[in-house]
This record gives structure tokens, C-alpha cells and sequence, in this order.
């Protein structure tokens, strides 16, 4: 399903009353499982964990915001409802502009295509013509550092080799908004600066970055806004070392 575009001209995320549960099941014992069974399947051997609860935001055309939070706040979530991979239970999310999001290392890579052929899928997905991705495949590969590799099935790369194209092509596509997940965790550091400095560059050109990782001296190097999710819901929302200092808080706590 397509995501509509924001009302205004100025704001390039807009997320209202966002709700996502998802289903958790519990492994149960034999005994209580034949119990369950013989009592005509009576109490639900499932429970549904709310992910986010009412989350309302929105980012204006060229912020750059670190989303933090402690493992299970709902960070992930968050961006993967932005970026269409997810829908909401509730509420609506509205972009404007092209979205590039790297919220999974080789997440829309098909195992037994090459890089070559992932080159074009992932670019025809993030919205690049043929002609486009023909005048930018070179510089894709060059980026990426896997010259050699570009005809093998990446089902033989490495993490960081995935890693490594699948953030060269999503640079490459010159987005309005980009998102990134954790995927700087991955990779040998050199590349890592390499994608530091291209993604400061994003930001100096006035793309939208909406970045989340557990680097916090990286956010509040690269990011200028913080927003800080605990238990799925948004408690702190401003400038990002006051957020990184909160969360530093809450977490030696």
C-alpha cells in the first residue's frame, strides 16, 4: 500500500496516534497445553504486546533526528511503520519524497540474484529508473567496495558485504528521507567513516535523516534533534545531547 503524501510542504514525516501490537506466543508446558486442549481451548495461549501506543511526530524537511531508546522501546517498529515495511494497527504515517530506508542489512536482496541484478531490483524498489541506475551503477559499485564480488549470488556475501551495497544503493538514490537502523553496527570501521561521512554530506545537502543506533557520540555528532521512546510511547522530544544525557540516565538506573 502507498504512503500518502504529508499535508504540509515544509514537514517530510507526519506520524499521528501510531499503534502496532504484534502477537506473542508462549511456549507452554505438555501438561498445560493437554489441559488447555481438553478444556475446549479455553484462555488463549498468545498475548499481544503493544510495540507503540499513541505516537504522534513530525519532522520537518532537513532535520536530522536520532531515534533512542532502550532494547524493546519501540524504535524499530517506529521506522519500519514510516517506511511502509510495516502498517499501523492504528493511526497514519504520511512522507513526502523519495524514502530510502536501511532498516535491515540486505533486507529487498533476493539470495540467488547477483549484486549486479540486486543492484537494479533494490533501485527499481527505491524508485530509479533503468537509465538512473545505468548512469549510477559504477559509482554503486564503487562504493561499495565489492567490485569482484559484483556478479557472485550474494547469498555468498559476508554481513558487511550486504551491508556495503545495500547502503551504496540507498545513497545512490538521492532520497528526500532516509532511515537507518543499526546497519552502521555492521561493517569494518573504515567503511563505517566512509558511511558517516556520506551521510553528513546527506545532511549538508538538506535530506531528511531520521537515524536510530546504540552509538550515541555518532547521533549526537551526526543528528541535531533526539527522540527518546520508552515502552512504545514518545517521552522526550528536543535537542539530541539533552535526550542522549536522559537516556544515559535512565539507563544507569
Amino acid at each position: 500500500m502507498s504512503v500518502p503524501t504529508a499535508v504540509s510542504d515544509s514537514v517530510a514525516i507526519t506520524c499521528r496516534n501510531l499503534r502496532k501490537k504484534f502477537v506473542l506466543r508462549h511456549t507452554r508446558s505438555m501438561k498445560e497445553a493437554i489441559v488447555w486442549l481438553l478444556t475446549g481451548r479455553k484462555g488463549d495461549l498468545s498475548k499481544k504486546f503493544d510495540a507503540l501506543k499513541d505516537v504522534s511526530l513530525d519532522v520537518e524537511q532537513g532535520e536530522t533526528v536520532a531515534l533512542l531508546g532502550l532494547n524493546g522501546s519501540g524504535k524499530s517498529t517506529l521506522l519500519k511503520l514510516i517506511s511502509g515495511v510495516l502498517q499501523p494497527d492504528e493511526g497514519t504515517v504520511h512522507t513526502r519524497g523519495r524514502v530510502a530506508g536501511l532498516i535491515e542489512v540486505g533486507a529487498g536482496f533476493h539470495h540467488d540474484l547477483s549484486g549486479r541484478d540486486n543492484v537494479y531490483l533494490n533501485g527499481a524498489i527505491l524508485g530509479m529508473s533503468q537509465k538512473q541506475i545505468d548512469a549510477m551503477f559504477d559509482s554503486i559499485v564503487e562504493f561499495a567496495e565489492i567490485g569482484e564480488f559484483i556478479d557472485t549470488e550474494v547469498k555468498f556475501y559476508s554481513s558487511g558485504m550486504y551491508l556495503k551495497l545495500a547502503f551504496s544503493i540507498a545513497v545512490h538514490t538521492d532520497p528526500e528521507v532516509f532511515l537507518i537502523d543499526e546497519i552502521l553496527a555492521v561493517g569494518d570501521e573504515p567503511f563505517q567513516r566512509k558511511c558517516i561521512v556520506k551521510i553528513n554530506e546527506l545532511a549538508a545537502a538538506g535530506k531528511t535523516l531520521f537515524v536510530v543506533s546504540h552509538d550515541l557520540d555518532l547521533v549526537a555528532s551526526v543528528c541535531k534533534r533526539g527522540v527518546l521512546l520508552e515502552h512504545g510511547q514518545i517521552i522526550m522530544d528536543g535537542e539530541v545531547h539533552a535526550v542522549v544525557k536522559e537516556l544515559r540516565r535512565r539507563s544507569a538506573e
